[in-house]
Formats: structure tokens, C-alpha cells, sequence
């Protein structure tokens, strides 16, 4: 067989990790619903995407930095961008386990990217993989992933990245359509492993980024049906009760012994990465005793716990007929949202809450009916993911879909508990559509956007999410954001100021506000610690 070109260079892992955010984002839901094992709480295709995402911003931040001389980065950093992006940002059993084969995989590739290298970084990944469970079992994504790797092996001599990449997507495919048959949980419930799903789906966009064209779709030979009830509730009723996830800064003797600790303290053990950063993930009864585990062991950051069930709601407790879930950048918001009698999640900068901890939310407001508002774009997939899991457990959601604050903080302010579901829903719906938002961010490299280049240190103003202001200082950008909003008409302007901005600037954009446009009134709300130094919005 001829040698083809060899396609798997910087560009190429930029393209697959693109292709592959893409393609999850269209299963996600899919992949959420055959969520069977080791947990059926529904948010497998959700973690899966949100590791890919954080793996594509690594990628894509090391091509920006070389954006000035227009080179392109080497394979090498790009490869190990994006291990090191999958790695933070792992979410759930799974998308550790996808980190680890990433990282697997880098190892291999940052010293060449020829045919014979991804054969071989498909390997060193399954292994890796393998070696980072506990207690591994087949008919998960590690079967998959071996069966990749062995297909891969098999190619001929002299193939090219596309044949071997080809060979690795169908042994993978074979493998998945295998998986009822190995382990038993999935059989009953007539679906294939959904961790594996996503690395097909992974693999299938590596095929289409070194050759161009995706893979030919092919009938699975198991119907892909969502998790039965009795699934989830033997699951819910025999497991532990929390998922436990942190990054964490240790040395590989002290990882060891926190290996051994958290065996002794759970199931689902996965810890994947090394050179001193470390992702843990485990399931245990006694959250804090897995956390201090890790303070033992190192310096554990990024602490997510998740509860997979309802055991926190009082059983006596008489339900409430309606509840609204806000998800808040900030202390001051969160204060805000709760005078109104909303329950809060606090979505810290950096810190994204788990699918797990947005249920436990739902749950704890112990309601028949809970209107759930995400208040950013980036957590669409994991609020639907959190949605999709209560409604299992006999609870009325609605998401209305908030891209931000002050979308949540205008749709709350319609809300009517009186009224029926439906029309509240759509009232709350239309009153966060009806807001324009802005946020003021400062610019960390120069870089091009919608409103040109602009340098380290410049304020950016973002409305509805696109840079459409490039400014010097806080205050005349701010303005300049105002004026451009208000040109378009508006009633309303909501400022939430950041942890570190002075009062005098609400005051100063009051006037500006009052002075040009006399029929807008303005509502200033202190937002505490949040990414944004100034949120806006205008109605």
C-alpha cells in the first residue's frame, strides 16, 4: 500500500479537536440518554463535550499566541495544549478517562506525527487509560479503546495516518456494537456503552480531520434506547452517593497512596495525568473524606462534588408547587436572586458547576415545577444535561435559555408562581429575550475580532457576546457599549458592578444614561467576585 501524505500535524489536531467539540455537541444528548454505567445520572455525552471543549480552548489559545507572526505552532505544543486543556477541564468518569487517552496520546505524537507514531500513540493511550481505573471492566470505553489500538496495529506497513486512522474508527465501532453482550447492565437496558459512543464519535472526527471527509455512518446492532427507569433506580439505590472530582498538585508517590486511600473509600476511581498535576475522580458516600484525601496528598483545587440522588430533600417536606434554579456569577447575585426567592448555584470564574451539582439544586428546592435559568451560553449543554436528569426523577423543568446575568435577573423579575407553568415559562422566556447583555472583559493578547485588532490590556466590550467595542479605559468603554445598546431603544438598564469596581462608575453611567436617553431608567446590583468587572443589560 503507498505511503500517503502525513496529515497529522498542528493543524490537523486543531481540526480533530474542533471536529470532535462539533460532533459531541450534535450526540450530546443522544450519548446522555444510554447513560447506563457506572452511573445512570444521564450526563456522560455532557462531561464528554465540556473535556473536548476545554481541550479545543488550549489548542486554540497556543495557535492565537502565534497568531502575530503568522506561524503555526508545532505539533508538539499543539498535542500537548491539548492534553493539558482535556486534563483541567475533565468532567465525570468518562471525559477523565478521554483526558488520560489524549494525554496518552500527546506523549507519543509531540515527537512526530507520521502513520507509525499514531499507531503507536493509540496504543501507549488505551494502556494509559487502563492503568488510570482502579478496577477496569469490559464493555466500557476502555474496551473500545483497546480495540482501536489493536485495529490500528493491524494495519499494513507503509499505510498512511488515514488508513490507520480508518482502521481505529472501525475497530472501535465493532467494539462498541459489542458491548451489551459484556457487560450485563447494558444489556438490560438494550444500549451500548455510552463512554465508548463518545470516543467513536471522537475517533470519527479524527478520520475526518486527516483525510477530509467523515466516515460513513453505519447502523449500530443495538437500538440506542433511552436508560429505562428501573435501571436508574437500582443504579441510584445501591451506589454511592456522591461524585467527587478535583485537580490536584502532587508527587506520583504521594498519588499512589491516594489511590490506595480512595479505593478503600469508594468506586469509580480514576486518576489520569502526571508531571505533578494530577484529575481525580471517584464516587463515595463521605464526600469530605475524599477531598481530605487529597489535602494529604497535595494541593486539591477545583473541587466539584456532585450528589446523585435526593437524599438531601427532607422526606416530611411538603413540596411547593413552582421553583426557579439561578445559576449566578457572584456573592451579590446570588443574594439578589435568593431575596427572590430563588434558589441559587454559584458559578465561580474558572469554576463551572457539574451537571451533578445543578440536579442536587433542583431537587433541594423541593418543587413540582422548577424553572431552570443557566445565565451563560457556555453552560446550555450542561443545564439540559441537569434538565433531562431531574425530569427523570419526577420533577417539571423548564429551561429557559439565559446566555447571561442580566437575561436571568430581567426573567425573574416577570416571574409569577400564580399563573400557570406554561405561561409563566414563556413569560420569563420573553422577558430574558427582550434583554440585550454586554460585559466589559480585558483583552489578554493582541488578537483580531469583530471590531479589529486588538492589543494586551485594551477593555473589550462584548454585546451579545462578540467584541463590538475596543477601548483605553473601563469608564469611556462602558459608555461607548451603552450608547451603541441604546441606539437600537430601550426602557431599561441593568449594571452589575464587579468585586473591585468603585461605585463612581455606576454613578457616572447613571448620568450618562439619564442625560442622553431621559426616558431609560437604570438599576445598578453589586455582583460580587465575578469574571466581568461590569455586566449590562438593556430592556
Amino acid at each position: 500500500m503507498p505511503q500517503t501524505a502525513d496529515d497529522m500535524d498542528a493543524v490537523a489536531v486543531r481540526t480533530w479537536c474542533s471536529l470532535a467539540l462539533e460532533a459531541l455537541g450534535r450526540e450530546r444528548e443522544a450519548i446522555d440518554a444510554i447513560n447506563v454505567y457506572p452511573v445512570a445520572d444521564g450526563d456522560t455525552g455532557t462531561n464528554l463535550y465540556l473535556t473536548v471543549e476545554s481541550a479545543t480552548q488550549a489548542v486554540e489559545a497556543v495557535f492565537a499566541a502565534h497568531e502575530t507572526g503568522g506561524a503555526v505552532p508545532a505539533t508538539a505544543d499543539a498535542v500537548r495544549a491539548m492534553a493539558h486543556g482535556a486534563l483541567i477541564g475533565a468532567r465525570g468518569n468518562s471525559g477523565t478517562i478521554l483526558a488520560q487517552l489524549l494525554r496518552g496520546m500527546a506523549g507519543v505524537l509531540a515527537d512526530g506525527h507520521d502513520a507509525d507514531r499514531l499507531r503507536r500513540a493509540l496504543a501507549v493511550a488505551a494502556a494509559a487509560a487502563r492503568q488510570a481505573v482502579a478496577h477496569p471492566v469490559e464493555g466500557t470505553v476502555l474496551t473500545v479503546a483497546t480495540a482501536a489500538a489493536e485495529a490500528a496495529a493491524r494495519t499494513e506497513d507503509g499505510a498512511g495516518t488515514t488508513e490507520v486512522a480508518r482502521a481505529a474508527y472501525e475497530g472501535a465501532r465493532t467494539a462498541l456494537e459489542a458491548t451489551p453482550g459484556q457487560l450485563a447492565v447494558l444489556g438490560r437496558a438494550g444500549v451500548v456503552d455510552a463512554g465508548g459512543r463518545g470516543l467513536v464519535t471522537v475517533l470519527g472526527a479524527l478520520v475526518e480531520a486527516v483525510c477530509g471527509q467523515a466516515p460513513e455512518p453505519r447502523r449500530t446492532a443495538v437500538s440506542l434506547l433511552p436508560v429505562p427507569d428501573d435501571c436508574a433506580e437500582a443504579d441510584a439505590e445501591g451506589g454511592p452517593a456522591f461524585e467527587v472530582i478535583y485537580l490536584l498538585e502532587a508527587t506520583d508517590d504521594a498519588v499512589d497512596r491516594l489511590r490506595t486511600r480512595l479505593d478503600r473509600l469508594g468506586d469509580s476511581l480514576v486518576v489520569v495525568g502526571g508531571d505533578g498535576l494530577w484529575n481525580v475522580h471517584v464516587h463515595v458516600d463521605d464526600a469530605g473524606a475524599a477531598v481530605e484525601a487529597g489535602v494529604e496528598a497535595g494541593r486539591p483545587y477545583r473541587i466539584r462534588i456532585a450528589h446523585f440522588g435526593a437524599d438531601r430533600v427532607h422526606p416530611h417536606a411538603e413540596p411547593v408547587q413552582r421553583a426557579v434554579v439561578v445559576l449566578v456569577p457572584g456573592d451579590g447575585l446570588r443574594d439578589l436572586c435568593k431575596e427572590a426567592g430563588a434558589t441559587t448555584v454559584l458559578a465561580r470564574p474558572g469554576e463551572p458547576p457539574a451537571s451533578g451539582e445543578l440536579v442536587d439544586a433542583i431537587l433541594r428546592a423541593h418543587a413540582r415545577e422548577v424553572v431552570l435559568l443557566p445565565n451563560d451560553a457556555e453552560l446550555r449543554h450542561t443545564a439540559a444535561a441537569a434538565a433531562e436528569q431531574a425530569r427523570a426523577q419526577g420533577v417539571r423543568v423548564a429551561l429557559v435559555p439565559t446566555r447571561a446575568a442580566v437575561q436571568g435577573i430581567a426573567a425573574l423579575a416577570v416571574h409569577e408562581p400564580d399563573r400557570s407553568f406554561d405561561e409563566d415559562v414563556v413569560a420569563m422566556t420573553a422577558a430574558a429575550g427582550a434583554t440585550r447583555y454586554a460585559e466589559l472583559a480585558v483583552a489578554e493578547r493582541q488578537s483580531w475580532t469583530m471590531a479589529g485588532i486588538c492589543q494586551a490590556g485594551d477593555v473589550l466590550g462584548l454585546i451579545d457576546g462578540d467584541v463590538a467595542v475596543i477601548g483605553g479605559d473601563v469608564p469611556r468603554t462602558a459608555r461607548d457599549v451603552l450608547d451603541r445598546m441604546l441606539a437600537a431603544g430601550g426602557e431599561l438598564v441593568t449594571l452589575v458592578l464587579g468585586e473591585d469596581v468603585p461605585d463612581s462608575l455606576a454613578d457616572a453611567l447613571e448620568e450618562h444614561v439619564r442625560e442622553g436617553y431621559l426616558a431609560v431608567d437604570t438599576v445598578v446590583y453589586r455582583g460580587g467576585r465575578q469574571s466581568a468587572p461590569l455586566l449590562i443589560g438593556v430592556e
